[in-house]
């Protein structure tokens, strides 16, 4: 990985509407002793938004009304098998009309699930879907610089048109080919 720099990414997950909404459910959770079944069930909710263009346009409309919503946001979960913890909490989140949020509150609780375990989430961009080996070399890399117990989350961007982006809590490690064509070009902006 060619290039450190160090970037605010923004709030840390542990802080701001996000970060509170998943420490809440964390620990009513961790209370209920259910942590094991809301993180599994969390990790489908996040695949479900991910997957089903249907309930991000349901989601993501500012034109439903909040009981309408309400209704087929815990319909779909029922229907998926989800638990009581997992849908009074969607239902809490319709309720203070933060539907719209539930993609930062999921993200948000995952990070919070990490870091009590001790991963370390690591955010891989690559202008091409990582093959299985490119992601073990990468892992041990990332072992070798200090972060025990990694968990990769790829990303595909084309844009970049060769090499990694990866990130790591507000650090980000550039070894795009679009990152070096750019600092190219600066470079012979500067010289000319």
């Amino acid at each position: 990985m060619a290039t450190d720099t160090t970037v605010s990414i923004g709030a840390s997950h542990a802080s701001g509407l996000a970060g509170r909404y998943a420490t809440a459910l964390y620990g009513h959770a961790d209370e209920a002793h259910a942590l094991d079944p809301v993180v599994s069930e969390m990790e489908a909710l996040g695949r479900l938004i991910e997957e089903s263009a249907d309930f991000r346009r349901l989601i993501e409309s500012p034109l439903i009304d909040v009981n309408a919503a309400r209704d087929a946001a815990l319909a779909v979960l029922v229907a998926q098998g989800f638990g009581e913890i997992v849908r009074n909490f969607v239902g809490v989140v319709i309720t203070n009309r933060r539907l719209r949020d539930l993609p930062a509150f999921v993200h948000a609780f995952a990070a919070l699930v990490a870091e009590k375990r001790g991963v370390v989430i690591a955010h891989v961009t690559a202008a091409h879907p990582l093959t299985e080996v490119q992601a073990q070399a990468l892992r041990a890399r990332l072992i070798e610089a200090g972060y025990s117990n990694v968990r990769l989350i790829p990303e595909v961007d084309p844009s970049l048109l060769g090499g990694l982006v990866v990130r790591i809590g507000t650090r980000l490690y550039d070894s795009s080919l679009k990152s070096r064509l750019q600092r190219l070009q600066y470079a012979m902006k500067g010289a000319a």
